[in-house]
């Protein structure tokens, strides 16, 4: 089945085994160049920068899902937020402040999000679906709410401590520690994505949101690796929700927040869906974007915020990134 999978992608044209190691080698590149020139442009915002790769890193949580899977949530921050508290917690109530294993527990947490939202919103298909993960986050907002004890409620749990990385890279107040350890962090993840999304089981599950009745007929089980998909990625928000954790000390409600999930779609759309450099570039146009007019017109940030989205649903569907590359493969159609 697999072997029938992959034929059939690779004749529709949506892998060609010979361009995927060069595009591997270009996307770590450009994630390295963009970390330098961000750093060169925003020395003394390197908190800002830290935060876009954790939030990035859910972005492209939810493009496993969405993007590659077809399933349609509004709830996704519950893995992120998840991943934050896991990591959070291991800290502040235990003690653990090793990077490293306060990374591990992200994962963890992340990854029981995803097995329990999983198991849930895929119980529903279309609109009930996204009622399904609406319900979702909302309870696990109000249950982070409830046990106040462990997550500090309201407050937000505070406590949080890091441990220099490996004994030798102490978190300073500059914020460098932090962004190398972020930028790493994702590299590591965009590589493991990029086998994930083209493996046997990338394919079953790309198969799944194309035609499911048969990927059935073929043998597979789709609710399985749907659920399966899941778990890959709450254990890759979580990892954002332990970067957040980690570099900023505190971790708050508003990471479980239904706001959160929002704004994360609507980035996968603005980079463009199924696509890991869509949703990497989404994140980082729309979090500058925000970042850049609210600081210039505090009052009316959300219009010019508002206007980018509806001009780019409008005229580049497809997303920033897809449109893209959709033109440049007419030029080159042209050139031949």
């Amino acid at each position: 089945m697999s072997h029938v999978l992959n034929t059939d992608l690779v004749k529709s044209g949506a892998v060609r085994p010979s361009r995927t190691f060069g595009r591997d080698i270009a996307g770590v590149a450009a994630i390295l160049l963009v970390a330098v020139v961000g750093y060169l442009l925003f020395p003394d915002n390197l908190a800002l920068l830290t935060r876009i790769i954790a939030v990035a890193l859910f972005v492209l949580s939810l493009d496993l899902v969405t993007g590659y899977c077809g399933v349609a949530t509004l709830g996704h921050a519950a893995l992120f937020g998840s991943g934050a508290y896991a990591a959070g917690i291991v800290s502040a109530h235990y003690g653990i402040n090793d990077p490293l294993l306060m990374t591990l527990a992200g994962i963890a947490g992340g990854a029981v999000a995803g097995l329990i939202s999983g198991a849930i919103i895929l119980r529903g298909h279309g609109l009930p679906q996204l009622v399904l993960s609406i319900a979702l986050i909302n309870l696990f907002h109000e249950f982070a709410n409830k046990a106040s004890s462990w997550t500090g409620g309201s407050d937000g749990l505070s406590g949080i401590s890091s441990d220099p990385i490996f004994g030798m890279f102490e978190f300073d107040l500059y914020g460098h520690t932090a962004y190398v350890f972020g930028v790493l962090l994702l590299v590591v993840v965009f590589v493991a994505l990029r086998f994930l999304v083209r493996s046997p089981f990338g394919m079953l599950c790309r198969g799944i949101k194309e035609d499911p009745v048969r990927i059935k007929a073929l043998g597979a089980s789709p609710k399985a690796a749907l659920i399966k998909m899941y778990v890959i990625s709450g254990a890759v928000a979580g990892i954002g929700g332990a970067l957040n954790a980690i570099t900023t000390q505190v971790v708050g409600l508003d990471s479980l927040s239904f706001t959160m999930s929002a704004e994360s779609l609507v980035m996968l759309v603005l980079g463009g869906t199924g696509s890991l450099f869509g949703a990497l570039s989404g994140t980082v146009v729309f979090m500058l974007f925000e970042d850049y007019v609210s600081a210039a017109n505090p009052f009316h940030w959300l219009t010019m915020v508002g206007a980018l989205l509806i001009v780019v649903v409008l005229f580049a569907p497809k997303g920033l990134y897809g449109t893209v590359v959709d033109l440049l493969n007419r030029r080159k159609g042209a050139g031949k």
